[in-house]
């Protein structure tokens, strides 16, 4: 006799939401990654979500493995008469290490020390950031865009900037 597929529930539980899967059983989707578009939710802003399932008390739940901001945003963003800076670190939580990468815009083309400033300035508030939380509340912080709006609001100090996000975060 053939064993039939058969839908089970997901819980995204950072999101309020579940999603079915198809699988022959619950013990095989233990450890299994599936990919969630977020971009409805966080109205228009494209990222992806990684996410690994668990299985926890009978119940399937999936916790992040990474976000990534699609490359179709940045590149609508980017304009001309601006630069872009980029940086990519890995840092500690408290629970797990992290693969970092900013992604800022300047309202003007700028020189390559205020670049330089930026690139280190955003690093060392990440990584303050990251200290002081887990890994699951950094990525709530993402996506809610509250490291985004902090970090904003500390590099405008160095050089006004147009758009700041975390393109890339990733558990290592």
């Amino acid at each position: 006799m053939a064993l039939k597929k058969k839908f089970f529930s997901v819980d995204l539980p950072f999101l309020n939401v579940s999603v079915s899967i198809l699988a022959y059983s619950q013990q095989e989707l233990v450890g299994k990654i599936i990919k969630y578009d977020l971009t409805r939710i966080l109205r228009g802003k494209n990222i992806e979500a990684t996410l690994v399932i668990k299985k926890e008390n009978e119940k399937l739940t999936a916790e992040f493995k990474s976000l990534h901001l699609l490359q179709s945003y940045l590149a609508e963003a980017v304009g001309k008469g601006v630069s872009y800076v980029e940086d990519s670190f890995s840092c500690k939580s408290k629970d797990a290490s992290l693969r970092i990468k900013p992604f800022m815009l300047t309202r003007k083309k700028v020189h390559r020390r205020i670049k330089k400033a930026l690139r280190v300035k955003a690093r060392e508030l990440v990584e303050e950031f990251a200290a002081q939380h887990n890994s699951s509340e950094i990525f709530d912080a993402i996506i809610k865009a509250r490291l985004q709006k902090e970090l904003s609001s500390k590099l405008k100090k160095i050089y006004p900037l147009s758009l700041c996000e975390i393109r890339v975060i990733k558990k290592e």
